[in-house]
């Protein structure tokens, strides 16, 4: 039965592996998800991904020939409840890295914990604060908000646009975009007409979007995750808006779409490659992998993936890599050889990790999307 405080989802999947394991002390790994509450539609998928991959390695004879214990936490879309996940991580279960949170608001609250634990996070939440300034055992996978603007804002010049309006969501994620979108859009050469906020349990965001649409900007630019996008996308084709809409990479999985309706068709956004991964040309270095994850999540779960899967993807492998190559498992370890990661390619882009940069990705991570006839499509 599900605690009240926190659903345990603590797996053994070592003891699965057989006698070729048998020997081996386990490699504990913890994650911190947002399995259920209002970001469940991205921590399932990462907890979904983690699974699979554990299940996998473990099959194929663990880490250094040692069997993998994955341990994780599901936060319930909460807080407190994400410092009290990372809390028992660190202090009961002593794991030597820790995957996760699932969003830049619980990642943010439990970041610092980390420092003083001498234990990696490798969060899979998207805010530019997470690794910016660097904190030495804090890592992300999620691409940065920064180059989510600056794809949206290099688009937007190509249209000739000039009068910007924002929207975004009062939480972690939304705040820290809308200091990008505020520091970016001035920069770019662009003027903000209009500014509004809406909460992430708020159902109707119509009084907002009116006033946007009272300052006549060229192009509204959304940013937050489901299911507040989705009715802005309703609200906007209800209120009969024409404004060319942009959202976030917040809202890059079907999910969206499926909340949306018709009301997404038309909607821009960056997003990454594994949207449209059988689109992209047979160079790309990432189109095989992406392939590979897509059919594997698809048949083990009978759900269409989502790129925020694959942010709990990269974590693990990630992580993985940084074990095998310092031929160590433990946290110091862990983390010295995941700042030396380079090439590493992922669902979300290819890692290029350094002690100044804890995220590794650049623009190129993100290709802009549209959605047309309830799918996916580049925009050319």
């Amino acid at each position: 039965m599900k605690s009240k405080m926190l659903a345990v989802l603590a797996m053994a999947l070592f003891a699965m592996a057989g006698t070729a394991l048998a020997g081996g002390e386990p490699i504990k790994i913890g994650a911190v998800l947002s399995v259920t509450g209002p970001a469940s539609f991205l921590g399932e998928p990462e907890k979904n991904t983690l699974t699979m991959l554990a299940e996998k390695i473990n099959a194929a004879g663990g880490i250094l020939g040692r069997p993998l214990e994955m341990i994780i936490l599901d936060d319930e879309t909460d807080v407190n409840k994400a410092v009290l996940a990372a809390q028992r991580l660190l202090k009961k279960d002593n794991v030597a890295a820790v995957l996760g949170p699932t969003v830049s608001g619980n990642t943010l609250a439990i970041m610092n914990s980390f420092p003083a634990a001498k234990v990696p996070l490798v969060s899979c939440a998207a805010a530019e604060k997470i690794v910016s300034p660097v904190n030495p055992w804090i890592f992300k996978t999620a691409q940065s908000d920064r180059h989510a603007v600056l794809s949206i804002l290099e688009h937007a010049k190509k249209q000739g646009y000039k009068k910007l309006a924002i929207i975004t969501v009062s939480d972690g994620y939304g705040q820290a975009g809308r200091e990008v979108l505020k520091e970016l859009i001035p920069a770019g050469g662009f003027e903000i007409v209009a500014d509004e906020v809406y909460g992430p349990k708020d159902t109707d965001m119509s009084a907002q979007l009116t006033k946007l649409k009272s300052a006549a900007p060229d192009a509204i630019i959304c940013w937050g995750t489901n299911p507040g996008p989705a009715v802005i996308a309703r609200n906007r084709m209800q209120l009969g808006m024409t404004t060319p809409l942009y959202m976030s990479h917040g809202v890059a999985s079907k999910k969206f779409i499926e909340l949306a309706g018709e009301a997404a068709e038309g909607l821009l956004l960056p997003a990454g490659k594994l949207t449209v991964a059988a689109m992209l040309p047979d160079a790309d270095p990432q189109k095989p992998v992406l392939l590979a994850y897509a059919k594997d999540y698809e048949a083990a779960f009978k759900q269409p993936v989502s790129s925020f899967g694959g942010y709990g993807y990269d974590a693990f492998y990630l992580v993985k890599q940084a074990i095998e190559a310092g031929n160590a498992a433990d946290p110091q370890a862990i983390r010295d050889n995941l700042e030396k990661i380079k090439g590493f390619v992922g669902i979300s882009g290819v890692f290029n990790f350094t002690p100044e940069d804890h995220n590794g990705l650049d623009q190129s991570a993100f290709v802009m999307v549209t959605i047309k006839n309830g799918d996916w499509s580049i925009v050319p």
